[in-house]
């Protein structure tokens, strides 16, 4: 399961309909890259794909393929906003090592 935290509930939403998106869910999934070896990915979609895990957390539907749902077990999305903030923010108990950025991870 992939938690979301009333910041990131409220930010995700507030993008959904800024882009004329709403109704549609949260897919994140990891891909290869980044500077230790393992890139989050994040983006808004409304079609489920064939091995697609599904979870609903906060009142928001966040999907993950079948490969990255072994990296993101137990994951938070959280949102960091204000003069410093880093936007979508992953909090990964399966990452070893991350980057500076916090958008790359090892495993």
């Amino acid at each position: 399961m992939i938690t979301v935290t009333e910041s990131a509930k409220k930010q995700a939403i507030r993008l959904m309909e800024d882009d004329g998106k709403a109704g549609y869910f949260i897919r994140v999934g990891v891909q290869g890259g980044g500077c230790s070896g393992l890139m989050y990915q994040l983006e808004f979609d409304n079609e489920e794909r064939e091995g697609d895990k599904a979870f609903e957390n906060n009142g928001v539907k966040v999907v993950v393929d079948k490969k990255s749902f072994l990296y993101l077990i137990g994951t938070t999305l959280d949102f960091s906003g204000g003069l410093n903030g880093k936007g979508f923010v992953f909090v990964n108990p399966n990452a070893d090592r991350t980057c500076g950025c916090g958008e790359s991870f090892s495993v």
